[in-house]
């Protein structure tokens, strides 16, 4: 059995961004699945894990750690040496901008990105009402944080610099859904360099085992 665990449905933005990492360093890994909609993540026994009740949750030997882009550094750090190099950078300039791009991604990129998966994606399937104008509010917002993107990126073929980092890897959960799932891949597609980044980290070995768990996940 793998010594890593990591507690989580793989239809969780949060959840697939820890797996990519594992994935991509070639960490032998178990998946844990955890039923939000039955709230297994507020029962004591996932409470005593991670006390605000939300996914993902690693374990790793005596290691309980939750959050998931101290996942992602935590495990591109123990496990630097193998999978693909690099993904901290390689200096520390390199680590100082990856880390940058890792809060932009966080505090500007999730905020709006997660409303619009929210509504668009995962309301209509759960029951629940759209609100309209914050659609459009966070649309507005999420297309003036892409354009920033679009310079960067026309500068830089990855966010960090020349190579993929965790920074990188840190927008495939997210940009998945915008893409696939709430009709307004034009946010993306529209836009030449960010586009052709999106083409380039979806394309990666990692998310093309993502996609595949899903796919195997929703014919259950």
């Amino acid at each position: 059995m793998a010594a890593v665990k990591l507690y989580g449905p793989l239809a969780s933005t949060a959840t697939s961004r820890a797996l990519a990492c594992l994935l991509e360093k070639q960490v032998e890994y178990q998946l844990i699945p955890v039923d939000l909609k039955k709230g297994e993540q507020k029962k004591p026994q996932f409470l005593a894990m991670q006390p605000f009740g939300q996914v993902p949750v690693l374990q790793d030997g005596a290691l309980t750690l939750f959050e998931s882009r101290a996942i992602v550094r935590y495990i591109a750090e123990k496990y630097a040496a193998q999978g693909t190099i690099g993904l901290l950078g390689k200096s520390l300039a390199e680590r100082a901008v990856i880390e940058q791009w890792m809060e932009v991604e966080s505090q500007t990129y999730n905020p709006p990105s997660s409303f619009l998966v929210f509504q668009l994606a995962f309301a209509p399937l759960w029951g629940i009402p759209q609100n309209q104008a914050e659609i459009v509010k966070n649309e507005k917002k999420f297309s003036k944080v892409l354009d920033v993107y679009e310079k960067r990126l026309s500068e830089s073929k990855y966010l960090g610099g020349d190579e993929f980092s965790i920074a990188d890897l840190s927008h495939l959960p997210n940009t998945e859904y915008i893409v696939k799932a709430t009709g307004k891949s034009e946010l993306i597609t529209s836009r030449k360099y960010v586009n052709a980044w999106w083409e380039d980290i979806s394309s990666r070995d990692s998310w093309k085992k993502i996609r595949e768990m899903s796919k195997a996940g929703n014919k259950k």
